[in-house]
Protein backbone atom coordinates (compact mmCIF):
# COMPACT_ATOMS: atom_id res chain seq x y z
CA UNK A 1 0.00 0.00 0.00
CA UNK A 2 1.16 3.65 -0.83
CA UNK A 3 0.37 6.18 1.47
CA UNK A 4 0.74 10.26 1.12
CA UNK A 5 2.85 11.58 4.20
CA UNK A 6 2.46 14.74 4.95
CA UNK A 7 5.66 15.17 6.38
CA UNK A 8 7.80 14.28 3.11
CA UNK A 9 5.41 15.79 0.55
CA UNK A 10 5.16 12.09 -1.22
CA UNK A 11 3.77 8.64 -1.45
CA UNK A 12 5.30 6.31 0.45
CA UNK A 13 5.22 2.72 0.31
CA UNK A 14 3.61 1.34 3.58
CA UNK A 15 6.37 -0.75 5.45
CA UNK A 16 5.45 -0.71 9.23
CA UNK A 17 7.92 -1.17 12.10
CA UNK A 18 6.86 -4.31 13.08
CA UNK A 19 6.17 -7.02 9.96
CA UNK A 20 2.21 -7.58 9.74
CA UNK A 21 1.47 -5.40 12.35
CA UNK A 22 0.33 -1.40 12.27
CA UNK A 23 -0.14 0.97 15.32
CA UNK A 24 -2.21 3.91 14.19
CA UNK A 25 -3.04 6.90 16.40
CA UNK A 26 -5.88 9.18 15.28
CA UNK A 27 -6.18 12.78 17.15
CA UNK A 28 -10.07 12.60 18.39
CA UNK A 29 -12.42 15.11 19.80
CA UNK A 30 -12.17 18.06 22.68
CA UNK A 31 -15.55 16.47 24.81
CA UNK A 32 -17.41 19.79 25.25
CA UNK A 33 -20.07 19.61 22.55
CA UNK A 34 -21.15 17.22 20.28
CA UNK A 35 -19.22 16.35 17.19
CA UNK A 36 -19.19 18.53 14.13
CA UNK A 37 -19.57 17.01 10.28
CA UNK A 38 -16.04 18.51 10.04
CA UNK A 39 -14.56 15.79 12.83
CA UNK A 40 -17.02 13.00 11.08
CA UNK A 41 -14.67 13.01 8.03
CA UNK A 42 -11.50 12.04 9.36
CA UNK A 43 -13.74 9.60 12.33
CA UNK A 44 -14.44 7.83 9.02
CA UNK A 45 -11.90 8.00 6.07
CA UNK A 46 -9.35 6.49 9.20
CA UNK A 47 -12.03 3.83 10.43
CA UNK A 48 -11.83 2.58 6.78
CA UNK A 49 -7.77 2.85 6.79
CA UNK A 50 -8.00 0.52 9.60
CA UNK A 51 -10.81 -1.96 8.16
CA UNK A 52 -8.90 -1.94 5.08
CA UNK A 53 -5.27 -3.14 6.90
CA UNK A 54 -7.15 -5.95 9.26
CA UNK A 55 -8.72 -7.08 5.71
CA UNK A 56 -5.08 -7.25 4.11
CA UNK A 57 -3.99 -9.13 6.89
CA UNK A 58 -2.42 -6.71 9.62
CA UNK A 59 -2.62 -6.66 13.45
CA UNK A 60 -3.87 -3.32 13.99
CA UNK A 61 -3.53 -0.85 17.09
CA UNK A 62 -5.76 1.79 16.98
CA UNK A 63 -5.62 4.49 19.23
CA UNK A 64 -7.81 7.40 18.98
CA UNK A 65 -8.04 9.87 22.35
CA UNK A 66 -10.49 12.30 24.08
CA UNK A 67 -9.20 15.37 25.55
CA UNK A 68 -11.13 15.68 28.06
CA UNK A 69 -9.29 18.80 29.61
CA UNK A 70 -8.62 22.17 27.91
CA UNK A 71 -9.75 25.88 27.84
CA UNK A 72 -13.36 25.13 25.89
CA UNK A 73 -14.25 22.58 28.30
CA UNK A 74 -13.42 24.72 31.26
CA UNK A 75 -15.14 27.85 29.65
CA UNK A 76 -18.12 25.60 28.47
CA UNK A 77 -18.22 23.39 32.10
CA UNK A 78 -18.42 26.97 34.38
CA UNK A 79 -21.36 28.04 31.59
CA UNK A 80 -23.88 25.40 32.43
CA UNK A 81 -22.58 25.05 36.36
CA UNK A 82 -21.33 21.57 36.02
CA UNK A 83 -17.67 20.11 36.28
CA UNK A 84 -15.29 19.69 33.33
CA UNK A 85 -15.72 15.72 34.68
CA UNK A 86 -19.11 15.40 34.10
CA UNK A 87 -19.16 17.68 31.14
CA UNK A 88 -16.50 15.30 29.17
CA UNK A 89 -18.41 11.79 30.63
CA UNK A 90 -21.56 13.44 28.55
CA UNK A 91 -20.20 14.30 25.66
CA UNK A 92 -18.21 10.79 25.14
CA UNK A 93 -21.19 8.74 25.73
CA UNK A 94 -22.89 11.07 22.88
CA UNK A 95 -19.93 10.90 20.76
CA UNK A 96 -20.12 6.61 21.14
CA UNK A 97 -23.45 7.23 19.61
CA UNK A 98 -22.92 9.21 16.68
CA UNK A 99 -19.63 6.76 15.83
CA UNK A 100 -22.07 4.14 16.10
CA UNK A 101 -24.38 5.74 13.16
CA UNK A 102 -21.40 6.54 11.20
CA UNK A 103 -20.54 3.17 11.12
CA UNK A 104 -17.52 3.60 12.82
CA UNK A 105 -16.00 0.55 14.27
CA UNK A 106 -16.09 0.70 18.40
CA UNK A 107 -13.14 -1.15 19.87
CA UNK A 108 -11.08 1.28 19.75
CA UNK A 109 -8.68 2.21 22.50
CA UNK A 110 -9.89 5.83 23.57
CA UNK A 111 -7.19 7.05 26.00
CA UNK A 112 -8.11 9.88 27.89
CA UNK A 113 -5.97 12.76 28.94
CA UNK A 114 -7.07 13.22 32.35
CA UNK A 115 -6.44 9.86 32.66
CA UNK A 116 -2.85 9.67 31.62
CA UNK A 117 -1.20 13.36 33.90
CA UNK A 118 1.52 11.00 35.37
CA UNK A 119 2.31 9.83 31.60
CA UNK A 120 1.87 13.55 30.76
CA UNK A 121 4.36 15.06 33.58
CA UNK A 122 7.05 12.09 32.81
CA UNK A 123 7.26 13.92 29.44
CA UNK A 124 7.25 17.33 30.11
CA UNK A 125 10.19 16.41 33.02
CA UNK A 126 11.81 14.82 30.57
CA UNK A 127 11.90 17.75 28.20
CA UNK A 128 13.01 20.12 30.64
CA UNK A 129 16.05 17.42 31.47
CA UNK A 130 17.14 17.85 27.72
CA UNK A 131 16.82 21.59 28.00
CA UNK A 132 14.17 21.85 25.75
CA UNK A 133 11.86 23.73 28.20
CA UNK A 134 11.75 26.02 30.78
CA UNK A 135 9.06 26.87 33.58
CA UNK A 136 7.30 30.37 33.94
CA UNK A 137 5.43 32.20 35.37
CA UNK A 138 2.22 30.94 34.23
CA UNK A 139 3.47 26.76 33.50
CA UNK A 140 6.02 24.98 31.95
CA UNK A 141 6.87 26.56 27.97
CA UNK A 142 8.63 24.19 24.91
CA UNK A 143 11.80 25.94 24.04
CA UNK A 144 11.43 25.39 19.86
CA UNK A 145 14.54 27.34 19.46
CA UNK A 146 16.10 24.60 21.02
CA UNK A 147 14.71 22.39 18.91
CA UNK A 148 16.50 22.84 14.95
CA UNK A 149 14.05 20.23 13.33
CA UNK A 150 10.71 22.39 14.71
CA UNK A 151 8.49 23.15 11.57
CA UNK A 152 9.75 19.70 9.67
CA UNK A 153 6.42 18.57 9.52
CA UNK A 154 4.29 21.74 8.22
CA UNK A 155 7.46 22.80 5.78
CA UNK A 156 8.51 26.03 7.43
CA UNK A 157 11.26 27.09 9.07
CA UNK A 158 10.30 29.20 12.81
CA UNK A 159 10.80 32.66 10.95
CA UNK A 160 8.32 32.18 8.84
CA UNK A 161 5.91 30.43 10.80
CA UNK A 162 6.04 33.49 13.10
CA UNK A 163 5.77 35.96 10.88
CA UNK A 164 2.35 33.79 9.28
CA UNK A 165 0.96 33.64 12.79
CA UNK A 166 -1.04 35.88 14.41
CA UNK A 167 0.97 36.06 18.06
CA UNK A 168 0.21 38.00 21.11
CA UNK A 169 2.88 39.27 22.83
CA UNK A 170 3.58 37.12 26.07
CA UNK A 171 6.42 37.82 28.55
CA UNK A 172 5.97 34.38 29.67
CA UNK A 173 7.87 32.89 26.90
CA UNK A 174 11.49 33.29 25.24
CA UNK A 175 10.21 33.20 21.95
CA UNK A 176 6.84 33.90 20.95
CA UNK A 177 6.05 30.06 19.01
CA UNK A 178 7.17 28.49 22.20
CA UNK A 179 3.77 26.46 23.22
CA UNK A 180 2.63 25.44 26.77
CA UNK A 181 3.42 21.91 28.02
CA UNK A 182 1.88 22.56 31.98
CA UNK A 183 -0.27 25.26 32.84
CA UNK A 184 -0.13 26.60 36.28
CA UNK A 185 -3.21 26.48 38.28
CA UNK A 186 -5.98 29.38 37.71
CA UNK A 187 -8.83 29.92 40.11
CA UNK A 188 -12.24 27.55 39.59
CA UNK A 189 -9.70 25.36 37.30
CA UNK A 190 -9.28 21.43 37.57
CA UNK A 191 -5.56 20.97 38.71
CA UNK A 192 -3.26 17.88 39.24
CA UNK A 193 -0.04 18.14 41.53
CA UNK A 194 3.33 18.18 39.53
CA UNK A 195 6.96 18.98 40.00
CA UNK A 196 6.49 22.35 38.46
CA UNK A 197 3.44 22.86 40.77
CA UNK A 198 -0.12 22.30 40.78
CA UNK A 199 -1.81 22.78 37.19
CA UNK A 200 -3.14 20.90 34.20
CA UNK A 201 -1.28 19.87 30.35
CA UNK A 202 -1.30 21.90 27.65
CA UNK A 203 -3.22 20.32 24.90
CA UNK A 204 -0.90 19.31 22.34
CA UNK A 205 1.44 16.81 25.33
CA UNK A 206 -1.82 14.90 26.12
CA UNK A 207 -1.56 13.23 22.37
CA UNK A 208 2.45 12.43 22.64
CA UNK A 209 1.82 11.14 25.90
CA UNK A 210 -0.61 9.11 25.09
CA UNK A 211 0.90 7.92 21.51
CA UNK A 212 3.37 6.72 23.10
CA UNK A 213 1.84 4.73 26.29
CA UNK A 214 -0.15 2.54 23.42
CA UNK A 215 2.12 2.91 20.48
CA UNK A 216 5.60 3.58 22.06
CA UNK A 217 8.26 6.07 21.05
CA UNK A 218 7.86 5.78 17.23
CA UNK A 219 4.91 4.92 15.49
CA UNK A 220 3.75 4.26 12.06
CA UNK A 221 1.11 6.11 10.92
CA UNK A 222 -0.26 9.29 12.76
CA UNK A 223 -3.48 10.97 11.53
CA UNK A 224 -5.92 13.86 11.52
CA UNK A 225 -7.71 16.59 10.29
CA UNK A 226 -5.38 18.86 7.48
CA UNK A 227 -6.56 22.00 10.30
CA UNK A 228 -4.47 20.05 12.38
CA UNK A 229 -1.12 20.02 10.53
CA UNK A 230 0.00 23.25 12.39
CA UNK A 231 0.44 23.72 15.29
CA UNK A 232 -0.53 20.81 16.86
CA UNK A 233 1.20 18.10 15.17
CA UNK A 234 3.96 20.12 14.71
CA UNK A 235 4.26 20.24 18.46
CA UNK A 236 3.81 16.70 18.61
CA UNK A 237 6.59 16.37 16.45
CA UNK A 238 9.04 18.50 18.24
CA UNK A 239 8.04 17.31 22.07
CA UNK A 240 7.83 13.62 21.08
CA UNK A 241 11.34 13.33 19.24
CA UNK A 242 13.11 16.11 21.71
CA UNK A 243 11.94 13.59 24.70
CA UNK A 244 13.20 10.49 22.67
CA UNK A 245 15.56 11.52 20.06
CA UNK A 246 13.63 9.07 17.54
CA UNK A 247 11.23 9.67 14.72
CA UNK A 248 7.78 10.23 16.19
CA UNK A 249 6.13 8.80 13.13
CA UNK A 250 6.71 7.46 10.28
CA UNK A 251 3.59 8.55 7.96
CA UNK A 252 1.79 11.54 8.47
CA UNK A 253 -1.67 11.30 6.79
CA UNK A 254 -4.06 14.20 6.86
CA UNK A 255 -7.40 14.30 5.57
CA UNK A 256 -9.25 17.75 3.81
CA UNK A 257 -11.37 19.84 4.51
CA UNK A 258 -15.28 20.12 4.70
CA UNK A 259 -17.14 23.31 3.06
CA UNK A 260 -20.61 23.79 3.20
CA UNK A 261 -22.65 24.69 0.19
CA UNK A 262 -18.82 25.85 -1.50
CA UNK A 263 -18.02 27.59 1.81
CA UNK A 264 -15.81 27.24 4.79
CA UNK A 265 -18.25 25.80 7.61
CA UNK A 266 -18.35 28.75 10.15
CA UNK A 267 -20.74 29.22 13.29
CA UNK A 268 -20.76 33.01 12.19
CA UNK A 269 -22.17 32.09 8.85
CA UNK A 270 -24.85 29.76 10.43
CA UNK A 271 -23.46 26.85 8.34
CA UNK A 272 -21.77 24.69 11.22
CA UNK A 273 -24.24 21.83 11.44
CA UNK A 274 -23.20 19.01 14.14
CA UNK A 275 -23.37 15.17 13.18
CA UNK A 276 -26.51 14.81 15.52
CA UNK A 277 -28.17 17.79 13.82
CA UNK A 278 -27.62 16.21 10.60
CA UNK A 279 -28.80 13.22 11.66
CA UNK A 280 -32.35 14.18 12.06
CA UNK A 281 -32.40 14.74 8.31
CA UNK A 282 -30.72 12.30 7.09
CA UNK A 283 -29.33 8.43 7.79
CA UNK A 284 -25.78 8.86 8.67
CA UNK A 285 -24.81 5.79 6.82
CA UNK A 286 -25.65 8.19 3.81
CA UNK A 287 -23.16 11.10 4.66
CA UNK A 288 -20.62 7.92 5.33
CA UNK A 289 -20.82 7.35 1.28
CA UNK A 290 -20.93 10.62 0.81
CA UNK A 291 -17.32 10.88 2.43
CA UNK A 292 -16.11 7.82 0.60
CA UNK A 293 -16.96 9.38 -2.83
CA UNK A 294 -13.80 11.33 -2.58
CA UNK A 295 -10.36 11.40 -1.91
CA UNK A 296 -9.46 12.28 1.55
CA UNK A 297 -6.66 14.58 1.05
CA UNK A 298 -9.59 17.03 -1.26
CA UNK A 299 -11.71 19.33 -0.36
CA UNK A 300 -15.34 18.08 0.08
CA UNK A 301 -18.44 20.30 -0.07
CA UNK A 302 -21.24 19.57 1.92
CA UNK A 303 -25.03 19.93 0.72
CA UNK A 304 -27.82 18.62 0.49
CA UNK A 305 -28.06 17.74 -3.06
CA UNK A 306 -25.08 15.34 -2.57
CA UNK A 307 -25.89 13.85 0.10
CA UNK A 308 -29.78 13.15 -1.87
CA UNK A 309 -27.68 11.26 -4.64
CA UNK A 310 -25.27 9.20 -2.15
CA UNK A 311 -28.67 8.55 -0.53
CA UNK A 312 -29.65 7.10 -3.69
CA UNK A 313 -26.46 5.45 -4.18
CA UNK A 314 -26.41 3.66 -1.32
CA UNK A 315 -30.14 2.39 -1.76
CA UNK A 316 -28.87 0.69 -4.96
CA UNK A 317 -26.62 -1.21 -3.15
CA UNK A 318 -28.83 -2.34 -0.59
CA UNK A 319 -31.28 -2.86 -3.01
CA UNK A 320 -28.91 -5.45 -4.61
CA UNK A 321 -28.06 -7.29 -1.10
CA UNK A 322 -31.98 -7.67 -0.20
CA UNK A 323 -32.34 -9.16 -3.85
CA UNK A 324 -29.74 -11.69 -3.60
CA UNK A 325 -31.01 -12.73 0.28
CA UNK A 326 -34.60 -12.91 -1.00
CA UNK A 327 -33.62 -15.51 -3.69
CA UNK A 328 -31.64 -17.54 -1.53
CA UNK A 329 -33.72 -17.11 1.24
CA UNK A 330 -37.30 -17.85 -0.73
CA UNK A 331 -35.86 -20.62 -3.01
CA UNK A 332 -35.63 -18.26 -5.97
CA UNK A 333 -32.30 -20.30 -6.43
CA UNK A 334 -31.33 -23.87 -7.75
CA UNK A 335 -28.58 -25.85 -7.36
CA UNK A 336 -26.96 -26.79 -10.55
CA UNK A 337 -24.07 -26.19 -12.29
CA UNK A 338 -23.21 -22.45 -13.76
CA UNK A 339 -24.63 -21.84 -16.93
CA UNK A 340 -22.39 -19.82 -19.20
CA UNK A 341 -23.14 -16.01 -18.02
CA UNK A 342 -23.16 -17.30 -14.39
CA UNK A 343 -19.69 -18.88 -15.06
CA UNK A 344 -18.17 -15.26 -16.81
CA UNK A 345 -19.75 -13.52 -13.54
CA UNK A 346 -17.87 -15.85 -10.92
CA UNK A 347 -15.17 -16.05 -12.87
CA UNK A 348 -14.57 -12.53 -12.96
CA UNK A 349 -15.01 -11.69 -9.11
CA UNK A 350 -11.18 -12.01 -8.47
CA UNK A 351 -11.10 -8.91 -11.10
CA UNK A 352 -13.35 -6.62 -9.58
CA UNK A 353 -12.00 -7.26 -5.95
CA UNK A 354 -8.32 -6.78 -7.52
CA UNK A 355 -9.34 -3.56 -9.31
CA UNK A 356 -10.54 -2.82 -5.28
CA UNK A 357 -7.37 -3.69 -3.79
CA UNK A 358 -5.69 -1.74 -6.62
CA UNK A 359 -7.93 1.19 -5.97
CA UNK A 360 -7.34 1.15 -1.97
CA UNK A 361 -3.54 0.59 -2.34
CA UNK A 362 -3.37 3.88 -4.14
CA UNK A 363 -3.31 6.67 -1.18
CA UNK A 364 -7.06 4.96 0.13
CA UNK A 365 -9.09 5.94 -2.95
CA UNK A 366 -12.26 5.02 -1.93
CA UNK A 367 -14.06 6.45 -4.46
CA UNK A 368 -12.32 4.16 -6.87
CA UNK A 369 -12.95 1.26 -4.75
CA UNK A 370 -16.74 2.15 -4.76
CA UNK A 371 -16.68 2.24 -8.68
CA UNK A 372 -15.05 -1.39 -8.48
CA UNK A 373 -18.29 -2.20 -5.61
CA UNK A 374 -20.76 -1.16 -8.38
CA UNK A 375 -19.40 -3.14 -11.40
CA UNK A 376 -20.07 -6.12 -9.26
CA UNK A 377 -23.38 -5.06 -8.12
CA UNK A 378 -24.01 -4.32 -11.99
CA UNK A 379 -22.68 -8.07 -13.41
CA UNK A 380 -24.74 -9.35 -10.25
CA UNK A 381 -27.53 -8.37 -10.90
CA UNK A 382 -27.94 -9.83 -14.27
CA UNK A 383 -27.02 -13.06 -13.50
CA UNK A 384 -29.21 -12.96 -10.19
CA UNK A 385 -32.63 -13.44 -11.30
CA UNK A 386 -35.48 -16.80 -10.88
CA UNK A 387 -33.89 -19.48 -11.29
CA UNK A 388 -30.34 -18.86 -11.18
CA UNK A 389 -27.28 -21.17 -9.76
CA UNK A 390 -27.37 -21.20 -5.94
CA UNK A 391 -23.26 -20.56 -5.81
CA UNK A 392 -23.62 -17.53 -8.76
CA UNK A 393 -26.30 -15.60 -6.51
CA UNK A 394 -24.34 -16.62 -2.94
CA UNK A 395 -20.89 -15.40 -4.81
CA UNK A 396 -22.81 -11.90 -5.85
CA UNK A 397 -24.00 -11.68 -1.75
CA UNK A 398 -20.73 -12.46 -0.40
CA UNK A 399 -18.53 -10.70 -2.85
CA UNK A 400 -20.60 -7.44 -2.28
CA UNK A 401 -20.60 -7.68 1.77
CA UNK A 402 -17.12 -8.76 1.46
CA UNK A 403 -16.10 -5.01 0.29
CA UNK A 404 -18.57 -3.24 1.50
CA UNK A 405 -17.85 -4.17 4.63
CA UNK A 406 -13.98 -2.81 4.28
CA UNK A 407 -15.50 0.11 3.65
CA UNK A 408 -17.73 0.15 6.23
CA UNK A 409 -21.09 0.16 4.30
CA UNK A 410 -23.94 -2.13 4.46
CA UNK A 411 -24.38 -1.95 8.05
CA UNK A 412 -27.85 -1.52 9.18
CA UNK A 413 -29.44 -4.69 10.23
CA UNK A 414 -33.05 -5.89 10.26
CA UNK A 415 -34.12 -3.88 12.77
CA UNK A 416 -37.78 -4.51 14.67
CA UNK A 417 -39.73 -2.32 11.85
CA UNK A 418 -38.24 -4.64 9.36
CA UNK A 419 -39.36 -7.49 11.39
CA UNK A 420 -42.72 -5.99 11.89
CA UNK A 421 -43.46 -5.68 8.17
CA UNK A 422 -42.35 -9.06 7.17
CA UNK A 423 -44.91 -10.38 10.02
CA UNK A 424 -47.44 -8.14 7.96
CA UNK A 425 -46.24 -9.91 4.47
CA UNK A 426 -47.26 -12.94 6.15
CA UNK A 427 -50.57 -11.91 7.26
CA UNK A 428 -51.26 -10.58 3.70
CA UNK A 429 -50.58 -13.75 2.12
CA UNK A 430 -53.19 -15.29 4.57
CA UNK A 431 -55.73 -12.31 3.14
CA UNK A 432 -54.85 -13.33 -0.01
CA UNK A 433 -54.99 -17.12 0.53
CA UNK A 434 -58.90 -16.78 1.95
CA UNK A 435 -59.23 -14.62 -0.96
CA UNK A 436 -60.36 -11.71 1.65
CA UNK A 437 -58.73 -8.89 -0.97
CA UNK A 438 -60.01 -6.04 0.99
CA UNK A 439 -58.18 -6.99 3.77
CA UNK A 440 -55.29 -7.62 1.53
CA UNK A 441 -55.21 -3.92 -0.14
CA UNK A 442 -55.43 -3.12 3.69
CA UNK A 443 -52.05 -4.17 4.88
CA UNK A 444 -50.51 -3.51 1.44
CA UNK A 445 -51.43 0.20 2.42
CA UNK A 446 -50.05 0.04 5.71
CA UNK A 447 -46.12 -1.65 4.34
CA UNK A 448 -46.30 1.12 2.04
CA UNK A 449 -47.37 3.92 4.69
CA UNK A 450 -44.35 2.40 6.60
CA UNK A 451 -41.87 3.03 3.82
CA UNK A 452 -41.50 0.03 1.83
CA UNK A 453 -42.04 -1.28 -1.48
CA UNK A 454 -43.96 -4.16 -1.57
CA UNK A 455 -44.04 -6.59 -5.24
CA UNK A 456 -45.39 -9.67 -6.34
CA UNK A 457 -43.40 -12.40 -7.39
CA UNK A 458 -43.53 -16.06 -8.46
CA UNK A 459 -41.58 -16.64 -5.95
CA UNK A 460 -43.87 -14.84 -3.30
CA UNK A 461 -44.09 -11.44 -2.23
CA UNK A 462 -40.82 -9.00 -1.82
CA UNK A 463 -40.28 -6.14 -0.11
CA UNK A 464 -37.64 -3.65 0.12
CA UNK A 465 -36.93 0.11 1.68
CA UNK A 466 -38.66 2.77 -0.47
Amino acid sequence: MWIYNTQTRRKEELVPLHEGKVGIYACGPTVYNYIHIGNARPLIMFDVLRRYLEWRGYDVTFVQNFTDIDDKMINRANQEGTTVKELGERFIAEYFKDEEALGVRGDTIHPRATEHIPEIIALVQKLMDNGLAYQSGDGVYFDTEAFPGYGKLSGQNLEDLEAGARIQVDENKKHPMDFALWKAKKPGEPYWESPFGEGRPGWHIECSAMSMKYLGETIDIHCGGQDLVFPHHENEVAQSEGATGKPFAKYWMHNGFININNEKMSKSEGNFFTVREIGEKYDLEAVRYFMLGAHYRSPLNFSQELIEQSKAALERLYNAQANYEFLLEKGGTVERELNDAERKFVDGIPAIRERFITCMDDDMNTAGALGAVFDLVKEGNIIAVSGAATAAVKAALDSLNELTGVLGLLYHKKNEAADDVEKLVQQRQEARKAKNWKEADRIRDLIVSMGYILEDTPQGAKVRKA
